[in-house]
């Protein structure tokens, strides 16, 4: 039986249009959800740390790929210190992060209306607080709380993290390198342009810590009985 060529035509046109939609979508970061990201996150994190990175998304079509346009598959708020590059520590190459840094990771008004911006316009359904070991902000931070006077932004920025660790066991600069974590974490999750999203599943808000001796990213407990 031959083939009706208008036919074939419709369904050919067809087949196109749902490829293009399909990968529309996965460009856009809708197929991948905050828990598909932070799985993504953690395995080129391994790469890394094995000595095993594969440099992914750093060639000169992925270059060209990206001129008109920007799908992040997650949004990372982390510090400004020079041995801690999220794109090398996560294996991650063009156009895969959305990187907001800032001394002592800090979520201040202009980090969060960047964050909700990768979110809400570029597709990205996590975001990830990151940390890091010996953090010397944290450590000022540490040092000047007792001080009282005036303190900049930053400091003040720090300066709940270091009342919420004092007395605890151990080091109290990684204690509250970790306190600050968790509190910037609370805080995009609370933050009233992610709050909506965070509640209904569709954004995922964790923190982590990386571990300047290993280079190993260890991922916080979700303390939020909302996420």
């Amino acid at each position: 039986m031959g083939k009706n060529p208008a036919l074939v035509g419709v369904v050919v046109m067809v087949l196109a249009i749902a490829g293009a939609a399909v990968a529309a979508s996965d460009h856009a970061g809708v197929s991948i959800n905050g828990v598909q990201a932070l799985q993504k996150l953690i395995d080129g994190n391994q790469r890394y740390v094995d000595g095993k990175a594969v440099c992914v998304n750093q060639t000169r079509d992925r270059r060209a790929e990206l001129a008109n346009g920007q799908h992040p598959f997650a949004a990372i708020l982390g510090c400004s210190d020079s041995r801690v590059p999220p794109e090398i520590v996560f294996d991650q190459g063009l156009g895969d992060l959305f990187v907001v840094r800032l001394a002592g990771n800090v979520a201040d008004p202009v980090a969060v209306d960047s964050i909700d911006y990768a979110v809400k316009n570029l597709g990205s359904r996590l975001i990830l607080v990151l940390g890091h070991d010996r953090c010397g902000a944290v450590t000022a931070a540490v040092n000047g709380h007792e001080g009282g006077g005036e303190v900049g932004p930053m400091l003040a920025e720090l300066r709940p993290a270091v009342a919420a660790s004092k007395g605890q066991p151990g080091d109290p600069v990684a204690n509250a390198i970790r306190e600050n974590v968790v509190l910037m974490v609370e805080k995009l999750r609370n933050s009233k342009p992610l709050h909506a999203m965070v509640r209904s599943g569709e954004l995922k808000v964790v923190g982590g810590i990386y571990r300047l001796d290993t280079g190993k990213v260890e991922i916080l407990p979700d303390q939020s009985a909302t996420q």
